[in-house]
């Protein structure tokens, strides 16, 4: 039986190869023939923000750390509006509330609200597959279209403009183009509770942890005009270009972006900065790549990450990785790929997967990693709502930021760190070698024996379950072939 799952194993592992082989190969096609072939090829001495994204300077952004500080920071910014808000997302829920207070409106009523006041407020969302086989169906979507708009002067414009088997997935709201969100979190309770604090505590059905950014300067008007180009496409109401705020801070940002080829008049060849600018980064990385993601499918990161940890730039090069543990779907693609990357590693303990969960007392619950964050040597940082996947690199439309604020990106790992570990931030300000080495695999590893003999967790950390160095390789390159190829 023994070799019979071997020889399994081992036909599963040749037939993904050729068929991410194949998928990676179609992608390097399209690229080319869309003038973008040049974000595949290594340069030898990677400029992290030498890519086709504009750079910013003069700018604040600020690190907004799960629902219950983001969403709060946003309410106050759409209160506060004098001229417009303009919010793009992959959807959003009428009855939904921006905080938990008892007597916060609904995001309809802080809406009407708001464009009774004589202020624009435009929103923008995925109209919904077209056949209803997952969440939210185009049905929902209508409906609650119309209670956006019914008696309110609210503009809701649903966007059906996505590519088969995909959709707009991007979340950002502006404000008077002087103030711009942009991350991963959505306006709706649909699969998951986004008001989650960092304290993540268990009486919730499902815990979220994510990230927004807060903007200010320059990079507001790239935000602005964005939203600006989709809904002149999808409304047909032209928008007046944004003016360009005064600097507000010492930070550089870059607004990358997924715009896929053939779905608007204003990038028919489509935009792929997001992928551009994680394939940099991720080429130049020296000491420690942390990503926080909802998926790592993609065979073009894999490929860079298995490179890296086959011949590592340094000793002390470490790979940590912060995903949840059941994916809303994909679950066996992502273990795929984690499968190559610990084969790379070949037990030299350069790679940690791992994931969180909610815990008080002998009770515990899921916490669903939906953030979306790259770190590379505290060096470079981005963050929005881009998966590592095929869906968020080639065919959705997304919008993320990065920075070279590497005090900015050094404060945003410790209290990341700090919020993952369960120690105050100042325990943490070492080198981040040892601290995975002495912090992050201990207690990852003891949580994940503790599971094994049946026992009850005693912190959120614990290593990524279900992963192998004989994880199941054909599903991810077929999905990507035949869904998101």
């Amino acid at each position: 039986m023994t070799t019979f799952r071997s020889l399994l194993d081992k036909v599963d592992e040749r037939l993904g190869d050729a068929l991410e082989h194949a998928l990676c190969a179609h992608h390097e096609r399209r690229l080319r023939r869309l003038g973008w072939g040049e974000v595949l090829e290594p340069t030898g001495t990677e400029d992290r923000f030498g890519g086709r994204a504009a750079t910013r300077h003069g700018n604040r952004l600020e690190v907004l750390v799960d629902g219950e500080e983001a969403l709060p920071a946003i309410a106050a910014a759409i209160r506060g509006a004098k001229s417009h808000v303009h919010i793009a997302n992959w959807h959003a829920s009428p009855d939904f509330r921006l905080t938990r207070e008892p007597d916060a409106p609904t995001l309809r009523d802080l809406l009407a609200s708001t464009a009774q006041r004589g202020v624009d407020v435009r929103l923008l969302l995925w109209a919904g597959p077209p056949v209803p086989a997952f969440q939210p169906t185009r049905g929902l979507v209508r409906a609650e279209q119309r209670k956006f708009t019914e008696n309110t002067a609210v503009r809701c414009v649903l966007d059906a403009r996505e590519r088969t088997m995909h959709c707009h997935h991007e979340k950002l709201v502006v404000v008077d183009d002087e103030v711009a969100f942009v991350g991963g979190v959505d306006f709706t309770a649909l699969e998951g509770d986004r008001h989650d604090s960092r304290e993540h505590p268990p009486d919730r059905p499902i815990g979220w942890h994510d990230l927004m950014t807060r903007l200010a300067g320059p990079v507001v008007a790239d935000v602005a005009e964005h939203f600006r180009q989709r809904w002149t496409e999808v409304a047909g109401e032209d928008l007046p270009e944004p003016k360009t705020p005064e600097p507000a801070g010492t930070t550089n940002v870059q607004l990358l972006r997924t715009v896929p080829d053939k779905t608007y008049a204003f990038a028919p060849e489509g935009e792929f900065t997001i992928l551009d600018a994680y394939l940099r980064a991720l080429r130049s990385a020296r000491r420690l790549v942390y990503l926080e993601n909802q998926f790592l499918w993609s065979p073009e990161i894999a490929e860079v990450l298995i490179g890296k940890l086959c011949d590592p730039p340094d000793e002390k090069f470490r790979v940590v990785l912060l995903l949840p543990r059941k994916p809303s779907n994909g679950a066996d693609t992502t273990r795929g790929q984690l499968g190559r990357l610990l084969d790379a590693d070949d037990g030299n303990h350069r790679l940690l997967a791992t994931t969180i969960s909610s815990h008080d007392g002998e009770s515990s619950a899921p916490v669903y990693v939906h953030a979306k964050l790259g770190i590379v040597d505290d060096e470079w940082m981005t963050i929005g709502s881009a998966n590592l996947n095929e869906h968020s690199l080639f065919n959705d439309t997304e919008v993320n930021v990065a920075t070279d604020d590497r005090d900015l990106i050094r404060a945003t790992r410790l209290r990341l760190w700090a919020e993952h570990l369960r120690r105050p931030a100042a325990d943490l300000d070492a080198d981040p070698t040892d601290v995975v080495d002495n912090l992050w695999r201990p207690i990852a590893e003891d949580q994940a024996e503790r599971e094994r003999r049946g026992e009850p967790r005693t912190h959120r950390l614990v290593l990524l379950p279900g992963v192998s160095r004989r994880a199941e390789r054909l599903q991810g390159p077929l999905r990507g072939l035949l869904v998101d190829g």
